[in-house]
């Protein structure tokens, strides 16, 4: 039987309606996601090229007349070709606002507030609204204004160090993990918001950004780092895509090492006086000419420090940024500035340093209530509270082997949840 013959097929999300003004990955990936689970989504894109993965796939591979990389991403979405720079596009979008449930958007910081459709202007149209934007860097800090790329923030994050062989350059990871897991944190976000609006009936702005999201996916390793000063340790053998245009990897600096993400191989000719890189102009010749671009960058950023080279590949659009370690990240000052590490209580022992949530809610925020519980430290205290269990119930548990139960002091660290630490 067919999805359309079933009739317990139409999610738990449906009859929610989302306006997904985004593209690339993190923003389709997250609002598909949301389809999937039975929202109608409309597709918002630009009545001249549609979204980028409609014009920009893996190799050019088309599917029936479609990129392949727009079909994966796409599913379950009803498509809105509207130009948003427009008056009337503005108010199609404006009109729509008024009647959904969540708007999501991937813009740069600020695009959203020219167009029109910031959160401010559709929260006065649509009080119950959920927006949703999703960054690179966050809506503040030092970096709130780079491309937010999988790659780049790959090399933001330290986890290159964290595969490979002793010698090796850092590698980067063929996965989109940083993209991927951002739109299933813009998920985890809405969701929340759309519980809490059942109660105060009222909407709110939800926040994600990549570099959180990619250091909150590290948190065994961050913690450990954070904790102890112990980096991941490579071996003398490799633990652990090539479909990407030329030039994008990770290169050698005089003092580290540069990330190079997709980029128009002209540009990336001007930052380097190269004729032959100025040439290139299709956006295909990063893949017809792979070898040819590799062989001539290898060895080319050798000779200025990555920050030098940021500098003069971000003055002519280049997206680059540099590979970080842990301790740089530690030092960042935009990790700083945002507040991405912070502590968490520890029984018996000093905070420990912690990732903070990679998700912001403008009313309901998240936030550390309680550290690490010690093993049955709550025991009691979930069993009578959520299953109506006496004590002598619970001690008889106990003393069956069938449960473990810990002491007040080991409960003290779950203090912060409801009724934690009663014993």
């Amino acid at each position: 039987m067919s999805d359309a013959d079933n009739p317990r097929s139409a999610g738990p999300l449906a009859g929610l309606v989302v306006l997904d003004a985004t593209q690339m990955l993190a923003g389709p990936i997250a609002t598909m996601r949301l389809g999937d689970l039975g929202a109608d989504v409309i597709k918002i894109e630009s009545p001249v090229t549609g979204e980028f993965n409609r014009t920009h796939g893996f190799e050019n591979v088309q599917i029936d007349g479609e990129m392949s990389t727009f079909v994966a991403l796409n599913r379950n979405k009803r498509s809105l070709a509207v130009d948003l720079k427009s008056d009337e596009g503005r108010q199609v979008i404006h009109d729509l606002a008024r009647r959904a449930d969540v708007f999501v958007q991937n813009f740069r910081v600020g695009t959203a507030e020219r167009l029109g459709i910031d959160h401010e202007t559709l929260r006065g149209l649509n009080p119950r609204l959920i927006y949703c934007d999703i960054t690179g860097y966050g809506e503040d800090g030092p970096y709130r204004d780079r491309p937010g790329q999988d790659l780049v923030l790959q090399g933001y994050s330290g986890s290159m160090w964290s595969v490979g062989k002793k010698g090796d350059p850092p590698l980067p990871s063929a996965l989109w993990a940083a993209d991927t897991m951002t739109g299933y944190q813009a998920v985890i976000g809405i969701l929340s918001a759309l519980h809490a609006r059942t109660s105060t009936g009222r909407g709110q702005r939800v926040q994600v950004d990549m570099l959180s999201v990619i250091l909150d996916a590290q948190l065994q390793e961050l913690v450990t780092y954070l904790n102890s000063g112990r980096m991941p340790q490579r071996g003398e053998e490799a633990s652990a895509h090539a479909s990407i245009p030329a030039p994008y990897g990770v290169y050698e600096t005089s003092d580290g090492w540069l990330t190079l993400a997709m980029c128009p191989l002209p540009a990336l000719g001007e930052a380097l006086d190269d004729d032959w890189l100025r040439s290139l102009d299709d956006y295909n010749d990063g893949v017809t000419h792979r070898e040819q671009v590799y062989r001539r960058l290898r060895h080319r950023f050798r000779d200025r420090s990555t920050d030098e080279w940021i500098k003069v590949l971000s003055a002519v659009n280049v997206w680059a940024g540099p590979v970080y370690t842990y301790a740089d990240i530690d030092a960042d000052p935009h990790v700083a500035a945002r507040g991405l590490i912070v502590e968490q209580p520890h029984p018996g022992h000093r905070p420990v340093r912690t990732l903070a949530a990679p998700l912001r809610l403008s009313e309901t925020p998240p936030g550390i209530r309680a550290g690490a519980p010690a093993l049955g430290a709550d025991s009691q205290a979930v069993l009578t509270e959520l299953a109506g269990y006496s004590e002598q119930q619970v001690r008889a548990l106990a003393d069956a082997g069938a449960i473990r139960l810990g002491t007040p002091a080991q409960a003290a660290v779950t203090a912060g949840l409801p009724n934690g630490g009663e014993q």
